[in-house]
């Protein structure tokens, strides 16, 4: 176990990374099509054939999710995982034509001090393809990578994180999201982080809460106005599942956004998450499905804190630090 959503086997990531640009794709590749839903419960979302995971509408499974940077012209890096996806073969067959079947999200990283002098053609269609090209399994990166390239939150750095956990009766749920939150996963301008009731082996630094909270610990302090906002990500779980439970698992993903970012989905953000199972082991009791949920939100709040230790300041001058620029090597448990 790394930790990681390739922890559940049959999934591959990959990533296409910018850092002139401060941006990047972030491609996840299943085995075989896995079953998925979506719930957005941010103010300004972003996504594309987001709707076709309705648990209402006829698609059931999806070939590839797709996280990316770019705002609205980040929807084009689903394009570049198309094309890949026919190349080898995976889809839809109707005749003699194959349709693949992926969905995205996007977060505003546009105004981040990045190069987004593009020229006539924006690069998303491109870093898509390559990011599904670099998909595999095991270890991949964390951080200022992939979606997380020039993600940011209110004080600091955001990043790319991720986590997994186990059931008791053996299922694995694992979480991947894009940190580039309104608000902070930190608490005021410590180095503590509202996830940390949910840490396992210090992962991100071991600090617990704060010995005590102050009124500016928990008053409003977001990046302002702009819209650099979104964090955008899934839980994935190893069960099998029909589409209306992936729609929970989606919705228990944005519990765990809940208990890890203050605030969340606010007018400015787009948070949007995904649910997806492979299907490779059944569940046979309520129980056993609401473990999987109750493990949803927990990864999906370990791997915010996670993306924002992982990360990494982006090159550009005046850019927002990183935590672990701040303190990574001198903060030790209250």
């Amino acid at each position: 176990m790394h930790n990681l959503l390739t922890d559940i086997d049959g999934i591959a990531v990959g990533h296409a990374t910018d850092l002139d640009r401060a941006t990047g794709v972030t491609v996840v590749v299943f085995d075989r099509p896995a079953t998925a839903s979506i719930s957005v419960l941010g103010g300004a979302p972003g996504s594309r054939d987001s709707a076709m995971l309705d648990p209402a509408n006829s698609v059931q499974a999806v070939d590839a999710l797709v996280l990316s940077g770019g705002s609205i012209f980040g929807l084009d890096a689903t394009g570049g995982v198309l094309d890949g996806l026919r190349q080898d073969g995976r889809g839809l067959s109707f005749g003699n034509t194959i349709v693949p079947i992926a969905a995205q999200a996007i977060l505003f990283d546009l105004m981040n001090g990045g190069n987004k002098d593009w020229g006539d053609q924006n690069p998303y269609q491109r870093m898509g393809h390559a990011a599904y090209r670099a998909a595999a399994k095991g270890p991949f990166a964390l951080g200022t990578v992939g979606a997380g390239t020039g993600a940011t939150t209110a004080r600091l750095k955001g990043g790319l994180g991720s986590a997994s956990a186990v059931t008791s009766h053996g299922h694995r749920v694992a979480a991947l999201v894009a940190v580039n939150a309104l608000g902070s996963p930190t608490v005021g301008s410590g180095p503590h982080f509202w996830a940390a009731p949910f840490e396992q082996a210090g992962e991100f630094g071991g600090l617990g809460y704060p010995s005590a909270f102050t009124a500016e610990d928990t008053a409003l302090f977001i990046k302002g106005m702009e819209p650099s906002a979104t964090t955008i990500g899934m839980v994935v779980t190893d069960a099998v599942l029909s589409k209306a439970e992936c729609h929970r698992l989606s919705i228990l993903g944005h519990d765990g956004l809940v208990r890890a970012i203050h605030p969340a989905h606010f007018p400015s953000d787009g948070d949007t998450v995904f649910g997806a199972a492979t299907g490779e082991k059944p569940v046979t009791t309520p129980q056993q499905f609401m473990e999987i949920c109750h493990l949803a939100m927990v990864t999906m709040a370990r791997a915010v804190a996670r993306g924002m230790v992982e990360a990494s300041a982006l090159p550009q001058p005046g850019t927002k630090p990183a935590w672990k620029d701040l303190f990574g090597s001198s903060v030790s448990r209250p």
